[in-house]
């Protein structure tokens, strides 16, 4: 990979925040947790620091709820469902729990979210533009969530997308491989370790 290419290339990670991912999360207290989620900052931190040290650009988004009156979040009937123990304060703009984890320090360009897709009345295409961003190289929760509508929603926007297999993670691995495989139509799928050696030859 070009220096040039690298410029025009973003590790875009998806939701990897405090609330979903921290023993002090809004997941953890509801007794929600994956090992394999939980695996992924400290396998994806590498990377991240060789997309930086080749120039490329490191984005987070953020999946929010938003505060309405008196704090209480505006939560859709299937994630109110879902995920009966959210209250105010999880995953609300400035928390800690909407935070990108720490283990993965700090991003260039942060991007909040509200459903599943990180392009959904969002700022993100607009600010990948902006960057002169057009190859995503994506990681990030969950793979038939978060990760498999970003992905889409690239795709129809014509960004080249590269999507890491263990980089990304869903709460069985059967749902994970699934997708995955699904995904392989519209991206390019390879490995942290294939996507290190790419960002290596710059």
């Amino acid at each position: 990979m070009s220096p040039d290419e690298a410029a025009r290339s973003a590790l875009l990670l998806i939701d990897l925040q405090n609330d979903f991912i921290h023993p002090r999360g809004a997941y953890a207290r509801g007794g929600v947790a994956s090992p394999h989620i939980a695996a992924l900052p400290n396998r994806l931190r590498p990377l991240a620091d060789k997309v930086s040290a080749a120039g490329g650009w490191l984005v987070s988004t953020h999946f929010t709820l938003v505060p309405g009156r008196n704090g209480d979040p505006f939560i859709s009937p299937h994630l109110r469902e879902l995920r009966p123990f959210l209250r105010p304060g999880d995953f609300a703009p400035g928390s800690f729990g909407h935070q990108l984890v720490e283990d993965l320090g700090e991003a260039d360009l942060q991007v909040e979210k509200i459903a599943y897709s990180a392009f959904y009345m969002t700022r993100l295409e607009w600010v990948l533009n902006r960057a002169g961003i057009q190859h995503l190289w994506v990681a990030g929760i969950v793979t038939n969530g978060g990760v498999a509508s970003t992905v889409r929603d690239a795709h129809v926007r014509d960004f080249r997308i590269s999507l890491i297999s263990d980089g990304c993670a869903a709460f069985d691995a059967s749902t994970h491989i699934t997708n995955i495989d699904a995904l392989r139509s519209v991206a390019s799928v390879l490995t942290c370790a294939e996507a290190m050696q790419a960002f290596g030859e710059t």
